[in-house]
């Protein structure tokens, strides 16, 4: 099968309805292309992205079991809060936003409720993501990456909120 003929490929001299057919099947495939590139996109956004855990050292953390707690306890610990920031980085930005100021696609972070009510909401979603009609909005990152990341994430978190 022989490509199809370019603008440049048809004679001047061609019948001038012939030619304007050659100019619309080019703006079709044009078309064609640049929905199939749309659709391409708007598949990504819409899955939030396919994001790979990536492991966060924690052994510089005081151990707190394996039995997740409902209150943070590295809330204010300098050293959470430094691996917490590059947790986040690493597993939470794509979607959340750098430092944490979301572009709409997912929950602004920043805006989470402070004090134990807030670690609780942040746990049970960090455990086990979201999802609704079948489609998940964020994955589970509980078992993945354990209790003690998650909790330097929310103590980087912490840092950041915004009334």
């Amino acid at each position: 099968m022989g490509r199809a003929p370019a603008l440049a490929d048809i004679p001047v001299n061609e019948n001038p309805r012939e030619r304007m057919t050659h100019m619309k099947l080019g703006r079709i495939a044009l078309l064609g292309a640049i929905a199939t590139l749309g659709m391409t996109g708007a598949s990504a956004l819409l899955a939030h992205g396919d994001v790979t855990p990536q492991a966060v050292d924690t052994s510089a953390l005081p151990e707190i079991g394996e039995a997740w707690l409902e209150k943070n306890p590295y809330s204010g610990n300098a050293k959470a809060i430094e691996i917490g920031q590059s947790a986040y980085g690493q597993n939470c930005a794509r979607c959340h936003g750098l430092d944490a100021e979301s572009g709409g696609i997912a929950p602004d972070l920043r805006y989470l409720e402070e004090g134990e009510s807030g670690d609780q909401w942040f746990a049970e979603r960090f455990r086990h993501g979201s999802s609704h009609d079948g489609k998940v909005y964020m994955p589970p990152f509980g078992d993945v990456l354990g209790q003690k990341a998650g909790w330097a994430i929310r103590a980087w978190l912490e840092t950041k909120h915004e009334g």
